[in-house]
């Protein structure tokens, strides 16, 4: 990868959290949750600025003392349950240009709800992006057979039906392979795609396939929990990668 490239490792942190009270601190083997992301973003060859996007002081100060820049604090307005990806990420590259010039060729939003991401998978986002020429890079996850829209089921008027009218092969070896984001992990793009054509998903969008024992997206504390398990059952102590 050109090493002159400059891209920002974007690592959204909110302070309100319905699911689990304060979840971005949330202990995870004696480190806090976002410590993971942090730790996987300093490691990823390519990522030249790492910061932090939060409307908490706590979560700030945390993520300073873990090696992130907290330039702003975020506005109430987007630290809300609705608050879309793409006008947190829209608002921190138009306050990083008008405060301090500083206009990356791209960037990688990074969940802190996506703890067992590691290094690698940041890194393969970013070689797929720019040798492939693509505007979005998304991590994904092949979707298991009996969640595949042809298995999937609705109900209509208490009876179960078919969730696609024409229900196709129901042999699993005849199922379309099916892709879902997870969470997603690893969201790489470049900064054209957002300022410039104001999406997050480009034209020329690309899939990064992760593994499910590395895609486990934390929303509540049996997610939690099962994520401290994989962390525990993993034989090397956990470096980032």
């Amino acid at each position: 990868m050109d090493a002159s490239r400059q891209i920002l490792g974007l690592i959204p942190a909110r302070g309100g959290s319905k699911g689990i009270a304060n979840k971005n601190l949330a202990p995870l083997l004696g480190r806090p949750l976002i410590a993971y992301t942090i730790a996987a973003a300093l490691q990823a060859k390519g990522i030249t600025r790492l910061i932090v996007s939060t409307d908490d002081q706590n979560i700030a100060a945390v993520a300073r003392e873990l090696g992130a820049e907290v330039p702003f604090l975020r506005p109430a307005v987007l630290a809300d349950d609705n608050a879309p990806a793409l006008s947190v990420i829209r608002h921190a590259l138009a306050w990083l240009a008008t405060k301090e010039n500083y206009q990356p060729e791209a960037l990688v939003y990074l969940q802190p709800t996506s703890p067992l991401r590691g290094a690698r998978h940041i890194e393969a986002a970013l070689e797929l992006l720019f040798s492939d020429q693509a505007d979005t890079v998304v991590s994904v996850v092949e979707v298991p057979h009996n969640f595949n829209p042809l298995s999937v089921m609705k109900l209509d008027n208490g009876e179960l039906k078919p969730f696609m009218d024409d229900i196709g092969p129901l042999r699993r070896q005849d199922k379309p392979r099916v892709l879902a984001r997870n969470g997603p992990a690893v969201l790489a793009l470049t900064r054209a795609t957002v300022m410039e054509q104001n999406t997050l998903y480009g034209p020329r969008t690309l899939p990064l396939l992760m593994e499910p024992a590395d895609s486990l997206d934390i929303d509540t504390l049996f997610d939690l929990e099962l994520v401290e398990w994989l962390l525990q059952r993993r034989e090397r102590h956990y470096d980032g990668r």
